[in-house]
């Protein structure tokens, strides 16, 4: 016996599909496929819409789910669990076990990542500072000598010995290096070394630090003063 459809309908919508259905079984397991077009128009929307398709049915293995490994061999996928055969390391030192955890930054820290600005002297000499004058980050890039962006603001100034200085400064730097204080000292300028952020060590090992500093300035105090007893001798 044919099933019946049996759909309400109002003045306001109209159906271009037969009220009757061919399909001999349960109505309820009837499921629409690329075959069956429903096309209804409804008040104002009807005016706008010709005709909506309904297509449930999709490409074979369109969509495929993933595997869940390890989940024994109730889930179809043998012994290994998708994992395999045993046996790949032939014996040695497993992968995972040879080569040790990777700490720090993703990658490691470049080596070769500046830790200071450098700015040489004879660049301060062509600078046009005058006597009295400061030298410092904020000066040097008025002037037009750095540019410091991005990583290297924060970074200090470190003054370099290449070239020549002939006015008195007043310095401001994290380093110097020796050349520099050399030839800075000799033309008579002043040098003050901005000391930065301190490293955080534990009580305990700042108390061994301070231990050896204070035994070897005592080793270096008794090898000046045999030196100077040996020379006079």
């Amino acid at each position: 016996m044919a099933a019946m459809l049996s759909i309400s309908l109002n003045p306001n919508v109209s159906a271009s599909i037969s009220l009757h259905s061919i399909f001999k079984g349960n109505s309820r397991n009837l499921r629409p496929n690329s075959f069956h077009i429903i096309v209804i128009r409804t008040g104002k929307r009807a005016e706008q819409e010709t005709r909506s398709l309904v297509v449930v049915n999709q490409a074979v293995k369109s969509t495929q789910k993933g595997k869940r490994k390890g989940r024994r061999i109730s889930a179809g996928q043998g012994g290994s669990c998708g994992f395999g055969m045993r046996g790949f390391e032939g014996g040695q030192m497993p992968l995972y076990r040879r080569i040790p955890k990777l700490r720090g930054i993703a990658g490691g820290m470049h080596a070769g990542l500046p830790k200071c600005i450098p700015v040489n002297l004879k660049d301060i000499e062509t600078a046009g500072f005058r006597d009295g004058d400061e030298v410092s980050l904020v000066t040097l890039a008025k002037r037009g000598l750095i540019n410091p962006s991005g990583r290297d603001r924060k970074l200090p100034l470190k003054i370099l010995g290449d070239g020549e200085l002939n006015v008195k400064l007043n310095f401001k730097a994290r380093v110097f290096s020796p050349s520099a204080k050399k030839k800075l000292e000799a033309a008579g300028s002043s040098l003050i070394v901005l000391h930065g952020w301190k490293k955080w060590v534990k009580p305990s090992v700042a108390k061994n630090l301070a231990r050896a500093d204070e035994y070897f300035a005592q080793k270096r105090a008794a090898a000046s003063a045999a030196e100077t007893e040996s020379t006079s001798a």
